[in-house]
C-alpha cells in the first residue's frame, strides 16, 4: 500500500468522524430576557410592577427627630431627644371583587442608643370596602394642630371594619379589640371587644364627621363630633366629645370643646392656635366622672424647608383646677419619601 492511499484513507476517515459528531456541536444559549421594573399608574403616583406579577407595589415612609420640652420631660431633664423611622409597603392588584390592597407599615422609634422600640405600626387588607387586620381607629383622626386630645389609650387595634364611600359622604362600622394597656380607670386591664362608627360628608367649604364608640367591658361609650370651615385665608376646626364614663375610646373628661383656626400664610408658612376645654375631669373608684376642670392652649408653626422635608414647632400650655399648670412642646424636622 503505498504513502498515498494511506494518507486518502486517513483524511476519510476523519471526515466520517466529524460528520458523525456535527449534531453534538456546543451551541450557545440564548439569553434569558430581562424584565425591567414598569411604572403602575393605575392606583397613582409612586407604584411599580413586582417583576412577573401584575401587583402594584408602593414603597414610602419617613425620618422624623424631635427636641421634646417640658417638666422632667425625660427623668429628671426639661429635653429630651427623639427620633423616629417608619417605611410602608403597600401592594394594589384589580380582583372581580375591585381591588385588593395590602398594607404593611414597620416603625422604629429611637429615645437613645440602647431605648429603642421596633414594631409593627400597620398590618392589614383591604378589598370591596372591608379592612382586617391591625389598622388606625377613626379615633386617631383628629385637628389638624397639636393642642387638642381627642382620644385616649392607644388607637391602633386589630380590627374588622366595613367602610362605605362616594366622593362627599362615608359611612362604617368596626369591631375592635381592645386588648392594649388601659391608661386611667382605676384597677382596670385589658378591655374584650369595642364598636365603633361613623359617618363622614364633605360639601363646598364645608366637611365634618360624627363618631361613636361603645367600650364592652365597661359598658360606656363616648361620641365626638369634628366639623371643618374654610373661612377667610384658613380653616376653621371645632370638636366636641361626650363620654357617659371612663372607657377606652375617651376617658379625659365627661365632655371637652376644641377649636383651632388653621392659616396658610405662604407656600411655605402654616400657624394653628388652638384652645380646648375639659369638664369633669377627675375619676372615681367606678369609673364615673366626679369634678374638676382643665384647659388647653397652645400654637402649632408649620414650615416647609424643601420638597420633602418640613418643620414643625408646637408649644401648649396646660392648667388643671386642682393641679400644676406645665407648658411642654417639641421641635420637629421631618424628610418624606
Amino acid at each position: 500500500m503505498s504513502i498515498k492511499t494511506i494518507l486518502l484513507g486517513s483524511v476519510a476517515a476523519l471526515a466520517a468522524v466529524s460528520g458523525a459528531h456535527a449534531a453534538d456541536a456546543i451551541v450557545a444559549a440564548e439569553p434569558e430576557p430581562v424584565e425591567y421594573v414598569r411604572v403602575c399608574d393605575a392606583y397613582g403616583t409612586g407604584y411599580f410592577y413586582i417583576p412577573g406579577t401584575e401587583t402594584c407595589l408602593q414603597i414610602s415612609g419617613y425620618i422624623r427627630t424631635e427636641v421634646r420640652f417640658g417638666d422632667n420631660i425625660s427623668g429628671d431633664s426639661d429635653v429630651n431627644f427623639w427620633t423616629r423611622g417608619q417605611v410602608t409597603f403597600q401592594t394594589k392588584n384589580d380582583t372581580e371583587y375591585g381591588t385588593l390592597t395590602g398594607v404593611i407599615t414597620l416603625r422604629t422609634n429611637a429615645d437613645n442608643a440602647t431605648d429603642q422600640e421596633t414594631l409593627l405600626d400597620e398590618g392589614y387588607l383591604d378589598i370591596a370596602g372591608f379592612r382586617a387586620g391591625k389598622q388606625y381607629s377613626w379615633w386617631d383622626d383628629d385637628l389638624s394642630g397639636e393642642t387638642d386630645t381627642l382620644s385616649s389609650n392607644e388607637t391602633t387595634h386589630n380590627s374588622i371594619r366595613y367602610q362605605y364611600e362616594t366622593g362627599n359622604f362615608a359611612a362604617g362600622i368596626s369591631v375592635d379589640e381592645l386588648e392594649e394597656a388601659y391608661v386611667e380607670k382605676p384597677g382596670e386591664g385589658p378591655n374584650n371587644f369595642g364598636v365603633a362608627a361613623q359617618v363622614s360628608f364633605k360639601s363646598g367649604a364645608f366637611s365634618g364627621y360624627l363618631l361613636g364608640g361603645y367600650d364592652s367591658d365597661n359598658e360606656e361609650g363616648a361620641i365626638r363630633a369634628i366639623v371643618y370651615a374654610d373661612i377667610g385665608p384658613g380653616t376653621l376646626g371645632l370638636a366636641g366629645i361626650w363620654a357617659s364614663g371612663a372607657n377606652y375610646y375617651y376617658e379625659e373628661s365627661e365632655w371637652t370643646v376644641a377649636a383651632e383656626y388653621k392659616v396658610k400664610l405662604t407656600d411655605k408658612w402654616a400657624v394653628t392656635p388652638a384652645f380646648q376645654y375639659f369638664d369633669k375631669i377627675n375619676i372615681d373608684a367606678d369609673g364615673d366622672f366626679s369634678g374638676g376642670s382643665a384647659y388647653t392652649t397652645g400654637v402649632t408653626i408649620d414650615y416647609r424647608i424643601a420638597d420633602n422635608l418640613r418643620s414643625k414647632l408646637s408649644v401648649q400650655y396646660h392648667d388643671e383646677e386642682d393641679g400644676d399648670d406645665e407648658t411642654f412642646g417639641f421641635l420637629r424636622f421631618q424628610r418624606d419619601f
